[in-house]
């Protein structure tokens, strides 16, 4: 029997292709892996094409494993995810505290979205680039003096209409949906590395993006750390 923290499973989703992953997270492999191409490709999600694929490989895994499959991620190519580029320019009016000031500039952008696309939920959020003293960077430089600051953040997000969709199809099978992963955005991350779509989609769960934010629950336990990536509170 495989224990739970060594392995997670993967659900990738278009309108042409369909894939499950049993990822191996020690060894950063799959142990299992099944992709079905879509003959009759529809402009939605052919849910019933879906049903049928995961009859045909959640009891295989779940016999591989010798337990209940809990949880899934799911990775999601559609063309109705919405990504909304958003710039803030503010004065940091502590200029000791500049790690707040970002972390709170985040957080009001976080809430204004929500404020507005109330069908939507946010699956990433991250910082394209940094405006510090005229200068464009890429990445956060800790060691930069300055009382301004400008943002270039991207969130990228899935209706709550799909949300509620691919959850009937998982309660199916007594399956909670952990997180959401656009498939345009870690494949577009990895362009230059040769991975499986749900070691991909591993590494970007753990931080991999620096700039990403990671929105978490609220009771969550985990403790926030800037220095490795963004972490907010939903």
């Amino acid at each position: 029997m495989i224990e739970d923290l060594e392995f997670e499973t993967y659900l990738s989703i278009s309108t042409s292709k369909f894939g499950i992953y049993l990822f191996d997270v020690r060894n950063l492999k799959n142990l299992y892996k099944q992709e079905l191409i879509l003959e009759n490709q529809t402009d939605d999600i052919d849910y019933k094409s879906l049903k049928n694929f995961l009859d045909s490989n959640i009891f295989k895994i779940e016999k591989l494993i010798g337990k209940f499959i809990k949880n899934i991620f799911i990775v999601i190519d559609n063309k109705k995810i919405l990504r909304l580029n958003i710039g803030i320019k503010k004065k940091n009016y502590n200029v000791s505290n500049k790690k707040d000031h970002i972390i709170n500039s985040l957080t009001e952008i976080k809430d204004l979205f929500k404020l507005n696309y109330r069908n939507q939920k946010i699956i990433h959020m991250f910082v394209n680039k940094y405006l510090i003293n005229d200068k464009i960077y890429l990445s956060y430089e800790d060691n930069l003096k300055y009382d301004k600051i400008a943002l270039e953040i991207q969130i990228i997000s899935i209706s709550v209409e799909k949300i509620n969709d691919l959850n009937k199809i998982l309660e199916d099978y007594q399956i909670n949906i952990v997180k959401y992963f656009d498939y345009i955005y870690i494949k577009n991350f990895f362009e230059k590395l040769d991975l499986d779509i749900s070691e991909m989609a591993h590494k970007i769960k753990g931080g991999y993006n620096l700039n990403e934010v990671m929105v978490v629950p609220k009771n969550s336990k985990k403790q926030a750390f800037f220095e490795k990536f963004f972490q907010l509170f939903s």
